[in-house]
């Protein structure tokens, strides 16, 4: 693998990239632009950066506060934000590019890509943790602080010059085109939930001291998306009617095996339902990460695929969120409690019934499985759905317990057996019915296709889907 001295940046940094040890296909267009840059006499630059640079965002994003960003819809959209910068610095200095996303501007082929990833990524950084609200000015001060080291540890090991100079020029213009298109783009505005007692809808649970769980981040389903043509593009078909006979199938279905105390489920759908209450932009930035570096994937290639993955995730979060608040749809634990008021003489209610997990928002459609549809539409149009070898996915769960006894890390074989396990371990959680899950993976996928189909192309390609947009 083409190595630089962005090494030596990840050590400095403390941050850990988990390398996969399993090979993998490249691209083709991967492979086209690699004999490209042979043939053109330019070196493709190594991907190092990229990933070490996602670490960085994904790491700093995932541990703010619920409520400044850190859950993970709303996670999930700041990633987007630091990836499309990341992209657009990279793809900005290659002399054979894809469209830019953003930065339609054009810079020195020799400028040094390790840098304009810094400066990109640097950027979008210390504006999101300068401005999100509901962190302490301590908090705030030691992530910035922490960022300006990680910055100048990545500057540090590219000799100063015109090529360091105009990579930081691109890195710094593709986040100051990111900070402007984000600007009154509805982040942390207003709550979406309008309270509604109606049998079907969902309401909060409470906490030991009476008052109301409320979703953290219930202005993502407002927030303008990056790539379809509105928040709501792919409205799923939402929940079935409450009389239907697949209303009855799923909540007896979830009422069997979701339930805390549940004798249906058995201790390995228990570990894997818990196994999964990880956050979809960690465990996809991973796995993306560590098939770029097996299929040794270069720079832009690299800032492409990252991209593309978390710009497709941030608007499938934005989908989603604006879905579950146009149904409100009433968990299991509202459903199960109230069943005599759902009109349906076939469902049964039990006043003590309690879900192994529990979430603060309404179920329809998963969010989970929204974001998860995303990523692997994305990462499978790159390395095909089946994957040699497999790939590890690593939890970051608190529900498990220690290892060995619960391992963290596992190893899938296809994009669609992740997806196949996901569908039932929300059941088995006792969070969602079959219907929410089933259409939160297909809007995911969905916003996946548009996303490839209408950007990030190769130059001269797709520009009358361009047009539409």
């Amino acid at each position: 693998m083409r190595t630089k001295g962005i090494l030596s940046v990840v050590s400095a940094m403390a941050a850990v990239l988990a390398l996969g040890s399993v090979s993998g296909p490249a691209s083709g267009e991967a492979r086209e632009r690699a004999a490209a840059a042979r043939s053109g006499g330019w070196a493709a630059t190594s991907g190092d950066a990229v990933r070490a640079w996602n670490t960085i965002a994904v790491n700093t994003l995932v541990a703010l506060p619920g409520n400044a960003g850190g859950a993970p819809p709303a996670a999930q959209v700041h990633v987007g934000m630091v990836q499309g910068a990341v992209y657009d610095a990279v793809n900005a200095t290659e002399p054979k590019h894809y469209r830019p996303y953003l930065l339609d501007r054009r810079f020195s082929a020799r400028a040094s890509k390790d840098a304009a990833v810094a400066a990109a990524a640097y950027g979008v950084l210390r504006h999101l943790v300068s401005t999100v609200p509901n962190v302490a000015d301590a908090n705030r001060a030691t992530l910035l602080a922490t960022l300006a080291t990680q910055y100048q540890a990545a500057l540090q090991p590219i000799a100063d010059g015109p090529s360091k100079t105009k990579g930081v020029d691109a890195g710094e213009a593709a986040a100051a085109a990111m900070i402007a298109a984000r600007t009154d783009d509805g982040r942390f505005g207003p709550s979406q939930w309008v309270p509604n007692t109606a049998p079907g809808h969902w309401w909060p649970s409470l906490n030991a001291a009476g008052a109301q769980i409320l979703d953290p981040t219930p202005w993502v389903g407002t927030v303008d998306p990056f790539l379809m043509t509105s928040s709501s593009q792919f409205r799923t078909a939402g929940p079935v009617s409450l009389t239907s006979d697949t209303w009855t199938r799923e909540f007896n279905e979830v009422k069997s095996l979701g339930a805390a105390n549940s004798t249906a489920r058995s201790p390995h759908q228990t570990y894997v339902a818990r196994w999964w209450q990880s956050t979809p932009v960690l465990s996809w930035n991973e796995v993306a990460r560590n098939l770029a570096d097996r299929d040794d994937l270069d720079a832009v290639d690299t800032a492409r695929l990252l991209a593309m993955t978390n710009l497709s995730g941030a608007d499938a979060a934005i989908n989603c969120w604006n879905d579950k608040y146009h149904w409100d749809f009433w968990r299991p634990w509202n459903a199960i409690v109230r069943a005599e008021e759902d009109g349906n003489p076939a469902t049964a209610p039990q006043a003590d019934w309690t879900p192994l997990i529990s979430a603060p928002y309404p179920d329809h459609p998963s969010g989970h499985l929204c974001l998860d549809g995303a990523h692997a539409g994305i990462l499978a149009k790159f390395f095909g759905d089946t994957v040699p070898g497999g790939f590890q996915m690593t939890s970051i769960s608190t529900l498990l317990a220690p290892a060995p006894a619960d391992p963290r890390v596992r190893t899938f074989g296809s994009f669609s057996q992740v997806l196949d396990e996901l569908v039932e371990a929300r059941i088995w959680a006792g969070l969602h019915f079959r219907t929410a899950d089933v259409q939160a993976r297909l809007l995911g996928s969905n916003v996946a296709d548009h996303a490839a189909e209408n950007y990030f192309q190769p130059v001269g390609r797709g520009r009358e889907a361009r047009r539409r947009h």
